[in-house]
């Protein structure tokens, strides 16, 4: 086994009655260390059971399974999955215990000492991006969806296990909090490089979040494994060619992001504005909006003439509100979401700390689509 496998299913079947079809048949499958692999098909395919019989909450029939070139077959199961963190859909906190302690079970099953799981849990809420002052107290009915999805993420990570099993882990989050969640965990694997394998029924999310994919017929049976951009650039069947669906372009804007494209700068102005400077300034640009931004840089109110004119009301309150904006991690999907959603086709980008950088526009994002058609 090469040493860039961690994970290995060899000739793994499993059947849950003598007479019935097997649910996953004859499954050899490597997962290299580092990777997130997407396991994605139509519903009944298998791949939920796959992720199960990885670390074996569910059997198998027969094959054998490898953890970094040992047969966990034989290994006792509860040892296993101590080594592998498991996220689902549904998150599954213990909803007696506070975030904290829910952080700390794997840890604590461990015989971890107490100074240390409680530093461990600070450092993840940090890194999930709760605050450790805030949330470690709480309990999970005092979350929402998103945040206790994070807390659920931060819980697998707690043992730092080389494995991450996710089965749907933003399936039931409404779709702006699943693309900021989306966004944060591939930033955080960017850093932490740890082996995961990820199941989704959504092509989008496969393609979005997957260093490779392996798109699933019934019985686990693999219709094709490549990266995102080999799929899309050439589906191995029609199988895969209709699972893939329509609009193939649109869907590569989920392998690009903002970083990867120019950011156009509109006119900026910072409160307090002079009307009669802030009017000049437009009139003299090639663009028809502006940006107000507040005194610490961030992007507050869309501008134009009409707004700038309207003597009744001051300029911090004309205009209209952004409410929406974009960090350079997302993805130009992302970007063409929110300029469609803007009420002046434009979206304003901004650091993690809300410093307005630039603007997306229509136009920038078609310059790069044509610029990566053409490198093909």
């Amino acid at each position: 086994m090469s040493n860039d496998v961690l994970i290995r299913l060899e000739n793994v079947t499993k059947k849950y009655g003598d007479g019935d079809a097997a649910a996953v048949n004859n499954l050899t499958l490597d997962v290299h260390r580092g990777e997130v692999l997407v396991l994605v098909g139509p519903s009944g395919c298998g791949k939920s059971t796959t992720l199960r019989l990885i670390n074996r909450l569910i059997e198998p029939t027969s094959g054998t399974l490898y953890l970094n070139g040992e047969d966990v077959t034989s290994m006792n199961p509860s040892l296993l999955r101590r080594k592998i963190g498991y996220v689902i859909q549904q998150v599954g906190l213990f909803p007696h215990r506070t975030i904290a302690e829910n952080i700390a079970t794997v840890p604590k099953l461990l015989g971890w000492d107490k100074g240390k799981i409680a530093h461990r849990v600070d450092d993840l809420l940090d890194l999930v991006g709760m605050d450790p002052d805030t949330y470690r107290g709480r309990y999970p009915k005092e979350l929402s969806g998103g945040q206790a999805q994070r807390v659920g993420v931060a819980r697998a990570l707690a043992a730092d296990p080389d494995v991450l099993l996710m089965d749907e882990p933003f399936g039931a989050i409404d779709p702006i909090t699943r693309d900021r969640l989306q966004n944060e965990f591939l930033r955080l694997q960017q850093d932490l490089k740890k082996t995961i394998v990820f199941v989704t029924h959504d092509i989008d999310e496969a393609i979005k979040m997957g260093n490779r994919i392996a798109i699933l017929r019934e019985q686990s049976e693999i219709a094709q494994l490549d990266t995102p951009e080999a799929i899309l650039a050439d589906p191995a069947d029609e199988f895969v060619e209709n699972f893939l669906g329509s609009g193939a372009i649109l869907k590569s804007l989920t392998l690009m992001k903002i970083a990867d494209t120019e950011l156009h700068q509109v006119p900026v102005f910072k409160a307090p504005v002079m009307r009669d400077k802030a009017i000049e300034t437009l009139q003299d640009s090639e663009d028809s909006t502006s940006i107000l931004l507040d005194a610490d840089d961030k992007p507050l109110r869309w501008l134009d003439l009409a707004a700038l004119n309207r003597t009744s009301q001051p300029i911090e309150k004309s205009g209209r509100p952004i409410s929406v904006d974009l960090q350079p991690e997302d993805t130009l999907q992302d970007a063409l979401t929110a300029m469609l959603q803007s009420s002046v086709g434009l979206a304003a980008v901004t650091d993690r700390k809300g410093k307005y950088l630039g603007c997306c526009t229509i136009e920038s994002l078609a310059k790069l689509l044509v610029e990566q058609g053409a490198g093909k």
